[in-house]
C-alpha cells in the first residue's frame, strides 16, 4: 500500500471520528428535546388534544342560530352522511351573523381544528379552556350557506396546517 493511499485513509478516518464525536455531542447537550410537550408547561394549564380526528370520531351538537326554522336539523343529516356522531340537534338563543361559531374545550382542538375545514376556515372560533369534554358545538349563523366538498376540506386542511394549542393552553403528549 502506498503512503499516498495511508495517508487518505487516515484522514478519512480522523474525518469519521470527528463527525461521530460532534453527532453525540448534539444528542447529549440538546436543549430542546422537551420542546411542544407538556413537560414545560405551566402548573394549571389544560392540555390541548391536537390530534386530527377521523369524522367517525368527532362528537358534535349542532344548534341553529339563524333566522331559518330546522337548519340545524338539516346539516346534522350532512355531517351525519359524512360520518360524525352527532349527539344533540337544536337552537341556540342567541342569533350570529357569522357562517358559524365552533364551542370546544382543550379536548376538542383537533376536532374543532377538522371541522374548522368544513366551512372552509370561515367559522369563529370559540375555545373554552374550562369546558371538559370533547364535544365540538356547532353554531350555524345567518352567513352559512353549506358544507364544502371533500376536495375543499383536504384543500383547507392542506392550507390550515395542524392543529396548534390554543392561548393559555399546552399541547397534550398524545399529539407527538
Amino acid at each position: 500500500m502506498s503512503f499516498a493511499r495511508v495517508r487518505a485513509l487516515v484522514v478519512v478516518g480522523l474525518l469519521g471520528v470527528l463527525a461521530l464525536a460532534f453527532v453525540v455531542t448534539a444528542i447529549v447537550r440538546d436543549s430542546q428535546g422537551k420542546a411542544g410537550t407538556a413537560a414545560g408547561c405551566p402548573d394549571g394549564w389544560p392540555l390541548a388534544d391536537l390530534v386530527l380526528h377521523e369524522p367517525k370520531d368527532v362528537k358534535i351538537n349542532v344548534l341553529n342560530a339563524t333566522d331559518e326554522p330546522g337548519r340545524a336539523g338539516t346539516v346534522a343529516d350532512d355531517f351525519r352522511n359524512r360520518k360524525f356522531q352527532v349527539k344533540k340537534v337544536g337552537n341556540d338563543p342567541k342569533k350570529i351573523d357569522s357562517v358559524a361559531v365552533l364551542r370546544y374545550g382543550p379536548k376538542g382542538v383537533g376536532s374543532a381544528h377538522l371541522l374548522q375545514a368544513y366551512f372552509l376556515n370561515n367559522a369563529v372560533p370559540g375555545y373554552d379552556e374550562k369546558r371538559t369534554d370533547d364535544t365540538v358545538d356547532v353554531v350555524l349563523g345567518n352567513n352559512f350557506q353549506q358544507l364544502a366538498t371533500t376536495t375543499e376540506v383536504n384543500q383547507s386542511l392542506g392550507d390550515s396546517g395542524p392543529p396548534t394549542a390554543p392561548k393559555g393552553s399546552c399541547p397534550s403528549p398524545a399529539a407527538k
